[in-house]
């Protein structure tokens, strides 16, 4: 990766954060994107962070732009979608209007937004790497709420869409289904917005893997980093259109 120029979402913490540190030592130009602000533990000088929402209608000519003026250059040899929220558990009979809105803008029409104007970018270039960051639950639909897995089953649909389509312009498209991670999301889950029901009824498929509530069990962000860090790259070359669970196998059953 050295040289490469590569724009990451959901930059400020968790897989995103994991995933610019390898880059940068990889010797990678990194423009970071998040809703937070920018991780004060990344003081490299090919990191350049833009702090915003992506759900914003001009957020992607914003990136695009920012990441131009950043690193003086129209090049971007790779999108890393790695932003996402939760849903708590709501059901397609519990789901709250506004909780369903805010999971498919961020987890699928967000990202699907940024991919339209980087696409321009990288078919001019005829090159360029996407991967999307799906979830175990793009996989399967029981142990997730239902926007959350619509919105990375619908992303997971996206990535392969997007391989066949921009195949012969040199652009690859992938996805990494990460298992439970400890990250933010479990952090700032608002507990009031629980079905504490439907997440009764996922807790035997859950419990195979971690403990969502003590953490244990969950997986650290470095081997999801790893992943999109493979698939970023020119390591992955051959690889366009396919998912890569890193889930300890939990994906499997």
């Amino acid at each position: 990766m050295e040289g490469k120029i590569v724009i990451v979402t959901g930059a400020s913490h968790g897989i995103g954060l994991a995933t610019v540190n390898l880059l940068l030592a990889a010797g990678a130009s990194v423009f970071g994107v998040d809703l937070a602000p920018t991780p004060p533990s990344v003081t490299s000088e090919k990191f350049k962070f833009l702090q915003l929402n992506i759900c914003d209608k001009d957020a992607p000519a914003k990136i695009v732009l920012g990441s131009k003026d950043a690193f003086g250059s129209d090049r971007i040899d790779a999108l890393l979608n790695v932003a996402g929220i939760s849903d708590y558990f709501q059901t397609a009979l519990t789901f709250e209007d506004d909780v369903w809105d805010s999971v498919i803008d961020v987890n699928l029409a967000a990202q699907v937004r940024l991919m339209r104007e980087v696409l321009k970018v990288m078919k001019v270039q005829k090159s360029g790497s996407i991967v999307n960051v799906v979830s175990k639950l793009a996989l399967s639909g029981a142990c997730g709420g239902v926007a959350y897995v619509a919105s990375k089953h619908a992303l997971l649909g996206v990535t392969k869409n997007t391989a066949w389509m921009f195949k012969d312009d040199g652009i690859r498209c992938n996805a990494v289904a990460p298992g439970s991670t400890d990250t933010n999301i479990r952090n700032t889950t608002d507990a009031t917005k629980i079905d504490y029901d439907a997440f009764t009824r996922a807790m035997p498929v859950i419990g195979v893997h971690c403990n969502l509530q003590t953490g244990e069990g969950m997986m650290s962000p470095e081997p999801a980093a790893q992943a999109i860090f493979f698939l970023a790259s020119d390591l992955s070359k051959g690889m366009n259109g396919v998912v890569i669970p890193v889930d300890n196998a939990w994906s499997v059953i």
